[in-house]
């Protein structure tokens, strides 16, 4: 729904204000990705992240709600976390499978 066009006192026609609102932030979604990425699942942190990251962009731009800043910062934060704590884990899992099999070979 539209407003009517308003006419000044002195009988002009000026257009109807165009108010587009603000997209709503999505602070609290995206920090139980984050939080979810940390405890369960990488992919979720992955998801958190690239979401944040679009989420903040669009709020420096005023096209989205700042209301949500500080949560998805924490979000974001908590998907990089996430990502890190999993990709370090996947690499020590295949350190210790290969450490695991040189002492194999060597002891036999």
């Amino acid at each position: 729904m539209q407003d009517a066009p308003q006419v000044t006192p002195q009988g002009e026609v000026q257009p109807a204000p165009t108010t587009s609102p603000m997209k709503p932030h999505r602070g609290g979604a995206i920090l139980a990705l984050g939080i979810i990425g940390i405890v369960v699942c990488f992919i979720t942190g992955i998801i958190a992240w690239v979401m944040g990251s679009s989420d903040l962009k669009e709020m420096d731009a005023g096209i989205r709600d700042k209301s949500g800043y500080s949560l998805t910062k924490a979000g974001m934060i908590c998907g990089i976390i996430g990502v890190i704590l999993s990709v370090l884990s996947i690499f020590w899992v295949v350190f210790v499978v290969g450490l695991s099999s040189v002492l194999g070979a060597v002891g036999a």
